[in-house]
């Protein structure tokens, strides 16, 4: 019978750790940037919003899958 590996869990929990302020992040700069359409801040708004999106999606998902292969194996 196998056991779950701790240190494999605990990369995993530490990924999903970094990405839970990015999905509190990315909406704010992405609600910020959509109501500062006339000034320059809407681009960079709009950058930094997107990139922390797709940063929390792809941090959720390895971690996820991390956790994952941590109780389950390969």
């Amino acid at each position: 019978m196998k056991h779950t590996d701790k240190q494999l869990l605990v990369k995993g929990i530490k990924k999903m750790a970094l990405a839970l302020p990015l999905l509190f992040l990315s909406p704010y700069l992405l609600t910020l940037s959509f109501m500062n359409k006339e000034n320059f801040v809407f681009y960079v708004a709009f950058i930094l919003g997107l990139i922390a999106g797709i940063a929390a999606v792809y941090l959720c998902f390895k971690g996820i899958n991390t956790i994952m292969k941590s109780m389950f194996g390969n």
